[in-house]
């Protein structure tokens, strides 16, 4: 991922489904972190959709690095990276920036949280991963089975 830019998302594939690798810059996190709880179905990620290690509200091991499969969990399509704030076209006032599956509404923030009131009913996944060096992820593999 050495060519991956702040702000950039990449995709690679894990299992048949596609992965995104997302260099979220210092302004995503704070948004992220910042952004009003009460508006996502499971902010704090209590459904299990990510392994152990995963936790806090960036839902990665490091804030800049998000690894969350790209599959919304409502009916499967895979949802439009729309990273900017108040991106036009997301359903919502006061969009701090995310993941939005215009087949049927879905909204994500860019850690992968569902919004409330959408069909989606859980979080997008965040699956097993490590980091072999600065610039290489492993997905599929916990730092533990290295």
């Amino acid at each position: 991922m050495s060519k991956l830019e702040p702000g950039q998302r990449m995709t690679v594939e894990w299992r048949g489904k596609p992965v995104w690798i997302i260099n979220r810059t210092e302004e995503m996190i704070e948004r992220t972190k910042g952004f009003d709880s009460s508006r996502l179905a499971d902010p704090d990620s209590l459904v299990e959709q990510q392994p152990d290690y995963i936790e806090g509200p960036m839902r990665s091991i490091k804030p800049e690095i998000g690894v969350i499969v790209g599959i919304c969990t409502h009916l499967g399509c895979s949802p439009l990276y729309r990273p900017e704030p108040d991106a036009e076209g997301v359903g919502t006032d006061d969009w701090p920036g995310g993941f939005f599956c215009p087949c049927h509404g879905s909204r994500f923030d860019l850690a992968g949280r569902v919004f409330v009131n959408v069909p989606a009913p859980t979080n997008l996944e965040v699956p097993p991963y490590r980091f072999d060096s600065d610039v290489l992820i492993t997905v599929g593999e916990d730092e533990e089975t290295a």
